[in-house]
C-alpha cells in the first residue's frame, strides 16, 4: 500500500481512537444490554479494538495478481472493532443472532460451522456477522454508521479455535508435524459431538422450552431441539444425517421450533407408531420422516423422494410405508421399520 494512503489510514485510525477511547468497553456494554433485554443467556461478551500494526498489515495485503485486497481499507475492513460472544450450547446461537438482527443493520452473515460441514470436514465453528450501528442502540449513539464484526461461538468452539490459532499461526515459521493436523481434526470432531450433547442436556433440563426458542432449525441444532420436545423417547440419529432431516423439514416449510413441536404432537406420534408397528425403536429422523409422510402423503414423496444418500430407493420405500400408514388400525396391517 502506498505510503501516502497508509498515512491517511493512520490519521483516521488515530482520530477514531481519540474520539472513542473506550470503544471496546462501549461495545461490550451495548451488546450485553441487547442480549439481556432480549432475555437471552450467554457465557461472555468480549471485544477488542484492532491495533494499528495489525490494521496496517491487513490493509497492505495483496492478491496473487498484485492488487490490494482492501483498496479502501477504512471502509472495506470491518473488524476494527471485533466482538465475540460465547455461549454454553449451540441452540443459543440462533436466538442471539435474531436479537442482534433486531437492533443492528446486518451487512453480512456467515455460518463458518455450516461451511465446514458442507465441505465434509471438522474444524473451525463460528457464526460471523458484520453489523452496522444505527439509532436503535442508545449506548452506541456516537457510532452511527460504523460497521463492526461479531463472532458467536460455543465455549468449546472458542477453546478449539484459540488453541489451533496459537499452534498453527503464531508458530507459522515452524513446520508442523502431520500428526498435529490429524489431532486437531479428531479434537474438532469430539468438540462437535460434545456440543450436541450439551444441547440435549439443556433441552432435557428445560423440557417446556423457552419463549425465545422459536428460531430457524439447522442440522446442528436439531438433535437438541428434538430432544427438548420428545425427551429420550427416540434416540439420536447419525450426526451426518441431520442435514438430510433439515432438507425434509424445509420441503414442507417447517422452519421453527413451534412448527416442529406441532409436527411432533404426542397424538400424531402415537398414531404413526401404532400403524407402523416398528420392530425397532425409530431414531429421531425416521419418526419425523414418517410423521411428514403420514401428514402429507404423496406430496411428501413428490417433494423428498429424490433426497438422501439412497435417493434411488427412497421413493419406493416411502410408497410402501405410506400403504402401511393408510391402512385402518383394525385391518391388522403391519408396517416395516
Amino acid at each position: 500500500m502506498a505510503t501516502k494512503n497508509l498515512a491517511v489510514l493512520h490519521d483516521r485510525y488515530v482520530a477514531f481512537e481519540r474520539a472513542h477511547p473506550n470503544a471496546a468497553e462501549d461495545f461490550i456494554e451495548a451488546i450485553e444490554s441487547v442480549l439481556s433485554d432480549a432475555g437471552l443467556t450467554y457465557d461472555r461478551v468480549s471485544a477488542r479494538m484492532k491495533q494499528w500494526r495489525s490494521l496496517r498489515t491487513k490493509a497492505s495485503k495483496r492478491t496473487p495478481s498484485g492488487e490490494l485486497v482492501y483498496p479502501h481499507p477504512w471502509e472495506d475492513i470491518h473488524d476494527l472493532i471485533g466482538v465475540r460472544i460465547t455461549t454454553l450450547h449451540s441452540t443459543e446461537i440462533p436466538e442471539i443472532i435474531e436479537a442482534l438482527r433486531d437492533q443492528f443493520i446486518v451487512i453480512r452473515s456467515v455460518d463458518k460451522a455450516a461451511q465446514t460441514r458442507i465441505a465434509g470436514d471438522f474444524g473451525y465453528g463460528s457464526h460471523h456477522l458484520i453489523l452496522e450501528v444505527d439509532d436503535r442502540v442508545e449506548e452506541l449513539a456516537s457510532y452511527q454508521g460504523f460497521q463492526f464484526e461479531v463472532q458467536i461461538r460455543t465455549v468449546l468452539q472458542h477453546a478449539w479455535a484459540e488453541f489451533e490459532h496459537d499452534i498453527r499461526y503464531k508458530r507459522s515459521g515452524q513446520k508442523l508435524d502431520p500428526r498435529v493436523d490429524r489431532a486437531f481434526t479428531l479434537a474438532a470432531g469430539l468438540i462437535e459431538l460434545a456440543d450436541q450433547q450439551f444441547d440435549q442436556i439443556a433441552a432435557i433440563q428445560e423440557p417446556d422450552g423457552s419463549p425465545n426458542l422459536d428460531v430457524e432449525l439447522t442440522a446442528k441444532t436439531l438433535p437438541g431441539i428434538i430432544a427438548m420436545i420428545v425427551g429420550t423417547r427416540f434416540p439420536q440419529s447419525r450426526t451426518a444425517d441431520y442435514s438430510f432431516l433439515e432438507e425434509l423439514l424445509d420441503a414442507h416449510g417447517v422452519e421453527t421450533v413451534s412448527q416442529l413441536r406441532e409436527l411432533l404432537r404426542p397424538s400424531a406420534i402415537d398414531e404413526v407408531t401404532a400403524k407402523m408397528k416398528y420392530r425397532f425403536k425409530p431414531g429421531q429422523i425416521r419418526i419425523i420422516d414418517d410423521l411428514l409422510l403420514n401428514r402429507f402423503g404423496e406430496e411428501h414423496i413428490a417433494k423428498t423422494g429424490e433426497l438422501g444418500s439412497r435417493a434411488a430407493q427412497r421413493a419406493g420405500k416411502l410408497r410402501h410405508r405410506l400403504e402401511a400408514l393408510r391402512e385402518d388400525k383394525e385391518s391388522g396391517g403391519a408396517g416395516r421399520a
